[in-house]
Order: structure tokens, then sequence, then C-alpha cells
């Protein structure tokens, strides 16, 4: 009977003993909810965003894609960058060229690619897709259009080409992370191609350099979104400096609004500059070069056409103020060799790969892929690209 009663004992002043040290617990870790939404209403947030130059596929590069099956498939090509696309918050691609089945495939001067390349491109891992560019109506306007929708359909958005019209069309934002990212596309012109338009269709669909609409657009972005980033298309091609009038343009897009202009065109890089504004600093890249196409030293004896930049930019979020944190330059590079077979076409078809240049300098986890000569290669395209955009964030 007293081993009973010493175990009821034992046993009240054990519970007794839990339920006052759950009430100390519980108060002395107690936070009311309101505060802990508070605590991440004004959180620091970030967004990591890659975006890279022209994604341009000379005929040789979709011959050397073609499928048994008569399919293409570019992937392998990007087969060095998929980690780098893939694992970025939001990804920003540049098409340069049209997909329209209306026309024959085409890589020179009338750039008409598979439309499996959308398919490779959203696999990838990219959000967003960049059209302003003077390829864009090479199919007409209805390839525009059917090149717009192809990526859409996808759920890859686009910039350059209007859905309805210019004036009415919402600006593209992106929310990552809760910034809201505001993303824009202008170019200089359409090759002659545009002569094939009306009046009102040009005005209707074609984002182009008209600085009263851009800026209009600017302003308009910079009140629904935390940052803005814009891509020009204009400047001399295979010129390594910017021309004065990108660089007035450029300038007056950072005033307009712009946090990031990232522009191409030119097909190889042009250096990057840091503007003040307003005690912040914003970010242009005059030129991110070529990202893939056949335009490499063999063909075009110009080292710089096979070099290109992966941008690697991190907003970041404390309140209603929205910065850059960091903007990173990655250098990439185009390399190409042959498979041994020869096409109808009788050109021999060729492995294409986009590579990083980070992942195959020493150190880097692909070196071990790569010959004594292209090591050598690698590093000198590593070191020049690297002191010639001279980006020191």
């Amino acid at each position: 009977m007293k081993k009973v009663l010493y175990s009821l004992i034992a046993a009240t002043v054990l519970l007794a003993g839990i339920l006052v040290y759950g009430f100390v617990h519980d108060y002395l870790t107690y936070r009311p909810t309101k505060a802990i939404q508070s605590s991440t209403q004004t959180g620091t947030t970030s967004a990591r965003i890659v975006a890279n130059g022209d994604i341009l596929l000379h005929d040789i590069l979709y011959w050397s894609a073609k499928q048994e099956d008569g399919t293409y498939d570019f992937g392998p090509y990007f087969e060095y960058v998929q980690d780098w696309v893939g694992q970025a918050d939001l990804a920003i691609g540049d098409f340069e060229g049209t997909i329209s089945s209306e026309y024959p495939l085409s890589g020179y001067p009338i750039f008409n690619a598979p439309a499996e390349i959308a398919t490779n491109l959203k696999d990838l891992g990219y959000d967003v897709m960049d059209l302003a560019h003077n390829h864009i109506l090479d199919s007409g306007l209805s390839g525009a259009q059917n090149t717009v929708s192809t990526f859409e359909n996808l759920g890859i958005s686009t910039i350059g080409v209007a859905k309805q019209s210019r004036d009415t069309d919402d600006i593209l934002i992106k929310e990552v992370n809760g910034i809201k990212i505001a993303i824009l596309g202008y170019a200089y012109g359409y090759n002659g191609m545009e002569s094939n338009l009306t009046a009102e269709e040009y005005s209707q669909y074609l984002y182009d350099l008209d600085e009263t609409k851009m800026q209009a657009e600017l302003v308009r972005a910079e009140e629904v979104a935390d940052v803005t980033i814009v891509m020009p298309q204009m400047g001399v091609e295979y010129q390594l400096e910017p021309t004065e009038e990108q660089v007035t343009l450029y300038h007056k897009m950072i005033e307009w609004g712009a946090d990031v202009v990232l522009g191409g065109h030119p097909h190889v890089a042009e250096p990057s500059e840091i503007v003040e504004k307003d005690g912040q600093r914003k970010l242009i890249i005059y030129s991110m070069g070529n990202f893939i196409s056949n335009q490499r030293l063999e063909t075009v004896d110009n080292i710089w056409t096979e070099r290109g930049l992966l941008m690697d930019i991190t907003f970041e979020k404390n309140g209603d103020m929205t910065v850059i944190s960091q903007a990173k330059a990655h250098p990439t590079q185009v390399i190409a060799w042959g498979k041994g077979v020869y096409g109808e076409e009788g050109y021999e078809y060729l492995n294409y790969r986009v590579m990083v240049l980070e992942d195959f300098i020493e150190g880097g986890k692909y070196r071990q892929l790569i010959d004594d000569d292209m090591k050598t290669k690698v590093d000198t395209a590593y070191q020049e690209m690297t002191e010639f955009i001279h980006l020191n964030w």
C-alpha cells in the first residue's frame, strides 16, 4: 500500500514539474504574432538575376543539332551553363532571330530557327527572353508574333515586341522573393524589314529607341517596380568600345529610372560603367557580346566574337529600399569541334559548347575536361575579358 502511495505522490510531483516547466518555457519564449510579422516585413530579401548576350543560331548550329528523327536538340550546347542559369532566381536570355513555320530555316542573313530551341531554353531555366533586336522581322510581323507566342506558351516571358500594343501593354514585371523587377528591351532598327509594315503596325508592335516613349515607359516602370532592367540593342558591330550615342542614351536611361542597362548588338563585349545616382550605384554594361553563335576566330577572324558575358546581379531589398548589392561579369566562350560527320549541305557538323570560363580555369570544376592548348586559350580569354570589362562592384 505504501509503495502504491509513494508511486502516486511521485507521479503527481513529476506531472506538476512538467506543467511548471512548460509554463515557464512558454512564458520565456513567447513572442506575439505581430512581432514575427513585423520582423519579416522589415527584413532583408534578395534576388539573384543572370542575363546573357546574343543567342544567335547560324545555320551550322541547327544543322549540327538535327537528330535522326528530324527534330533538333540544342541542349548539349548549353550543358556547361545549365547550373548557372537554372540556379538563378531569374534568368534572362537574348534570342536574336525568329521562330516561324511559315518560312524556311535560315541562319544568315535571315535568321529563322527551329522551335525546339525555345523548349531547350525553357528546360535550361530561362524565365525571360529579350526579342528586341534587328532580326526580329526576318520572318515578317507574323514571324515576330509567332516567336513571341512560342516562348510565351512555354512560360518564358518576352520583351521587345508588343502583345497587343506598345501604348497599352503592361510593363513586364517579375516578382522574385518579394522584389518587383521591371524588364524592358529596345532595338535600334530592323535591317529595313520594317518597310513591310504599315506605320500603324510599326508603332503598335515594335519597341524601338523612341526617346519620348522610352522615357515614359521607364518612369512608369519606376512607379510600379522596385528596380528596372533595360536591354537596349545598338552600337557598332565588332567594335570593342561604345559609341558616343550609346554612352549618351544609356546614361539617359539611368536618369529616367533604369537601375541596370545591359546592352547588346555589337557581337563583342564592351566595358562596364558604374553610375552614381541619388546616392546609389547603377550599372551599365555597354555590350554583353555573343553567348552562342558561329562567329568564332576560325570563321570571322575575330577572337572577341566567341567571347561574351554572363551577368550575375543580386538585388537586395530592405523596407522600401532596393539596391544592387552585388554585380559580377562572368566571361564566357564558345568552342566547337568536328563530329566527323558531313551533311548534305557539304559542311562538317560540329559540337558546340558555351563555357563559363571560371569553371575551366585553374581550380574550376571542368578544368580536367580540356587539353593543354584549350587551357591556355581559356586562361588568356578569362584574363583579357576580366581586365577589359573591369567591373569592380
